[in-house]
């Protein structure tokens, strides 16, 4: 039996939360019908829009750009400061609510979650109308209203709920995808940002049934690993587990934000090479050992995404831990500006059964597991900044990471 996924996406979290704000210490005017957008200070870094209301939009306003830009489009423009921890009560009080009907709910970030329906299908019936009926609570309840995606997968739920906004509900299940979701412009695609679609457009492939079509030795030339992820995803293939707090593994984790949007993965490796360092320590101080190794990362728009890799061989090697982090964030999406990093270890066990390669030396890696346990017993009696990677130390990166 296929399962049905849903994705509830909240229509404008910013502005609309705002409204509700104002609309709570009793304002008369809903600035979401206004000429409004939600910034920081105009003097500050944090001088751009993060959310415009429809008014503002019409006028040509666009997230990400300057307050003085969107300003020049708009004089009558009224910016509005975010209050992020009331944000944090409005996304706590919609997953509450969706909570009363299914334990398995899976967020995405402040503004958007995952519902696996399937196993409460026979509670509440037809998924279609239970959907309209979850987004008409919301709205009584909460003051705000939601797009509502529903499909066989988290791909195509969230491909759904962006089908066209606000307040709606679509569906995206596996036999629609040739018909609602091929014809789609490539840049539309989940997971595709505005480099990989040019880059996708230089190549002639303009539509997601191009991509999909694609030979995957062929696409491989110009994204290396990322090639296969694109093709099944232009194909409607994707995960169907929803992770839920209670069924997320107990894992070992750390996260850092950054002081700065960055965008090159390049300048994201040292930061990558100072966690891994962390939680394979924290590992070895508890004698034990991570079969998964989990990077996370949160861009400038708030949205939070993980990829992760089973390992063939647990460890807790800081390298290996790296290497294996290197590797996932060259897979991950980084062109919209990432603001925080992390990496987390799960699948803890307290022992190693290592199989070994006919081109590895075990030695070699008995060495190292010899040399990290030597440098923690160093750090533990001398503190954390008496040895550092030389490859940390060569970055301003590392640098300002160890020697906080």
């Amino acid at each position: 039996m296929k399962k049905i996924i849903m994705h509830i996406d909240v229509n404008n979290a910013f502005l609309s939360w705002t409204a509700v704000l104002y609309l709570k210490k009793g304002s008369k005017i809903d600035i979401r019908k206004t000429y409004a957008v939600i910034g920081g200070d105009e003097k500050a870094r944090h001088g751009i829009v993060l959310a415009k209301s429809i008014p503002a939009k019409k006028r040509g306003v666009v997230t990400a750009e300057t307050l003085f830009s969107a300003k020049k489009k708009c004089p009558t423009l009224k910016v509005y400061p975010p209050d992020y921890n009331f944000y944090k009560k409005m996304s706590d009080s919609m997953l509450d609510l969706i909570r009363t009907y299914s334990p398995d709910i899976e967020q995405m970030s402040i503004d958007e979650c995952f519902l696996d329906y399937t196993p409460v299908k026979h509670l509440y019936g037809d998924e279609i109308k239970f959907a309209y009926k979850l987004k008409q609570e919301i709205y009584d309840k909460l003051g705000f209203t939601v797009n509502i995606g529903i499909a066989n997968n988290k791909l195509c739920a969230k491909m759904a709920s962006d089908f066209s906004k606000p307040y709606k509900v679509h569906t995206l299940f596996d036999s629609e995808v040739k018909e609602k979701m091929w014809p789609l412009k490539v840049d539309d695609l989940f997971g595709i940002g505005k480099k990989t679609a040019q880059k996708l457009h230089n190549l002639n492939i303009n539509t997601i049934y191009d991509l999909a079509h694609t030979d995957y030795d062929y696409l491989y030339k110009f994204f290396k690993n990322q090639a296969k992820d694109m093709i099944d995803s232009a194909n409607g293939k994707g995960s169907d587990i929803v992770v839920s707090e209670e069924s997320q593994p107990k894992g070992i984790g750390n996260e850092t934000t950054l002081n700065r949007n960055i965008s090159s993965k390049e300048e994201l490796e040292p930061y990558l090479l100072a966690l891994s360092e962390n939680v394979a320590i924290r590992l070895r101080r508890q004698k034990k050992y991570a079969s998964v190794v989990v990077v996370t990362l949160k861009d400038k728009f708030f949205r939070r995404f993980s990829h992760q890799k089973k390992l063939v061989n647990a460890t807790n090697l800081t390298e290996e831990i790296y290497d294996t982090a290197i590797g996932i964030l060259s897979e991950m999406n980084t062109e919209d500006g990432i603001r925080l990093i992390g990496v987390r270890l799960d699948k803890l066990s307290e022992t190693s059964s290592h199989q070994v390669s006919l081109f590895e030396n075990l030695k070699v890696r008995e060495n190292s597991n010899e040399l990290e346990k030597t440098v923690d017993g160093l750090k533990e009696k001398y503190g954390f900044k008496i040895i550092k990677k030389a490859s940390l130390m060569d970055s301003k990166v590392g640098k300002k990471y160890l020697n906080k």
